[in-house]
């Protein structure tokens, strides 16, 4: 069993494999400095996060947010999978909201038990959560603390997809591959219009849309698209 956290890079894809035990400051500082390298790294065009052990992240009991293990996640360039290979409760939960695609084990389960011990949802997750499922099923999810199944998770939009435990991180890195595969800027760029374009009207969401898809025709990655489309042949790349 590895103590630390463990990043894997190959052919564009990074795979984030979380430390098995409690979360704390160390594997905050840990993901800190793989996001970072992430982000410096033009090559890597997608990442997957997933757990080591029986649960994605296991939950502690906090008496304050002293450390995030979302905010890195979070602040990746690059599309996020979490592959959810079992129980993301509390903090677990917070750091697969952190992220941008979800895919579930079967057996996966999905709260926030803080409220019992008289605490909140924290990182981000009061947030985030109701942006992704709406807000009544939000807060019936951190007002009560009860569990929900990786069924129930993908009925109501917490993950897109629910595979058998055995094929979790096979489903994750096929997905991760296959955007491996695209232009770089034009992932970073998409991410950013649609996070960014959350937060402002309409008008502006359209405005930002239209200057960066303008600015992705003034990259060499979008003449190799075209380039490689004449030719027909796969495009290779640069991230440039």
């Amino acid at each position: 069993m590895s103590s630390r956290t463990t990043l894997e890079c190959d052919c564009g894809l990074a795979v984030i494999r979380l430390a098995e035990g409690r979360p704390g400051p160390g594997l905050a500082a840990d993901l800190a400095a793989i996001c970072d390298e992430l982000n410096y790294d033009t090559q890597i065009r997608a990442a997957v996060i997933t757990g080591s052990g029986p649960a994605f992240c296991r939950d502690i009991r906090r008496a304050q947010a002293d450390f995030s293990l979302a905010t890195p996640v979070a602040s990746l360039n690059c599309p996020v999978i979490a592959a959810i290979n079992g129980d993301a409760a509390g903090i677990g939960l917070e750091l697969a909201l952190a992220c941008d695609i979800r895919i579930a084990a079967k057996t996966a389960r999905f709260s926030f038990p803080g409220i019992e011990r008289g605490l909140i949802p924290s990182d981000g997750a009061t947030q985030r959560l109701p942006r992704l499922v709406g807000r009544a099923k939000a807060m019936e999810l951190m007002l009560t603390g009860d569990a929900i199944t990786a069924a129930a998770a993908l009925r109501i939009g917490l993950v897109s997809r629910v595979v058998p435990s055995k094929e979790i991180l096979d489903a994750a890195l096929e997905m991760g591959r296959e955007m491996a595969g695209k232009a770089t800027m034009a992932l970073r760029y998409c991410k950013e219009a649609v996070y960014k374009g959350l937060d402002m009207t309409l008008a502006q969401g359209l405005q930002l849309e239209g200057d960066l898809y303008f600015l992705l025709h003034t990259t060499e990655d979008r003449a190799e698209g075209i380039t490689a489309f004449k030719e027909k042949r796969r495009p290779k790349f640069k991230g440039k």
